[in-house]
């Protein structure tokens, strides 16, 4: 049978308006779906400002910049060895980023400086509106978990602090499976601990990274972005951005 050019571009045509329908009609039912569970990042809920409080204190005049140098290096020397498959956890890359940071900007870090930044970071508590935001999730049904760069015993140490032990059904470390956020099997981890369809699980970030990681893994997230800083340019953007964790709270029941 011959197929004439008006009669295969109309059977092109429809087919490409069938696809799309398909697809929208698809985007349509995952955005739809209830969230029935929430993955967060720990510092969407814990606050790490007083570790660099102190750093100001040991280090006047001096430690913002110290501050700024030693975050920055902490989260390249994890993902650093992540992509070179040398795992260490995130107390070595914690401890090895200060200490590059007092290198590079020649402030002298004694044993007893060094040790008292890193203990500070298991004083951490949550951040003023995360217990009632929480336990209003909880309430409504919606199952919690962290999901962490940070070591097994710092997550501990901080919901033992900010006495949220109830709270979470999950609390996973990718130092569990040695490596680090964006990695997908960091995200994964969400999916085989709450058993749950991608679709039905949104993720809650605090760095703009992890937005990027989380969406094109395939969850729905939400950026607490607390620290106000821009969206970062990797082509993709968080479903909701909000300040604190009520706007998790107000983005899953909307």
């Amino acid at each position: 049978m011959q197929l004439h050019r008006r009669s295969f571009l109309h059977l092109a045509v429809g087919s490409v308006a069938t696809a799309l329908a398909k697809s929208a009609a698809a985007d349509a039912s995952v955005t739809g779906s209830k969230i029935n569970a929430i993955a967060f990042d720990a510092f969407t809920t814990f606050d790490p400002r007083p570790v660099f409080a102190l750093a100001e204190q040991l280090f006047p005049g001096r430690g913002a910049e110290l501050s700024n140098v030693w975050r920055t290096r902490q989260f390249e020397y994890q993902w650093l060895r992540a992509l070179s498959g040398q795992y260490a956890d995130f107390w070595q890359a914690t401890e090895g980023a200060l200490v590059f940071a007092a290198n590079l900007l020649k402030l002298e870090l004694t044993a007893q400086k060094r040790v008292a930044l890193l203990e500070a970071y298991l004083a951490i508590k949550a951040w003023p509106d995360a217990a009632p935001a929480l336990r209003s999730l909880q309430q409504s049904g919606v199952r919690l978990a962290l999901l962490s760069n940070a070591a097994p015993d710092m997550l501990q140490a901080w919901i033992k602090n900010s006495a949220l032990e109830s709270v979470y059904e999950h609390v996973l470390s990718t130092d569990e499976i040695k490596t680090y956020k964006p990695d997908p099997r960091a995200y994964q981890m969400g999916i085989e601990a709450f058993r749950l369809a991608r679709e039905q699980i949104a993720f809650a970030a605090f760095g703009g990274w992890d937005v990027a990681g989380a969406k094109w893994f395939g969850y729905r997230t939400v950026w607490v972005n607390r620290l106000q800083v821009p969206v970062e340019e990797l082509g993709v953007m968080p479903d909701a951005t909000g300040s604190t964790l009520q706007d998790v709270v107000d983005f899953v029941k909307a």
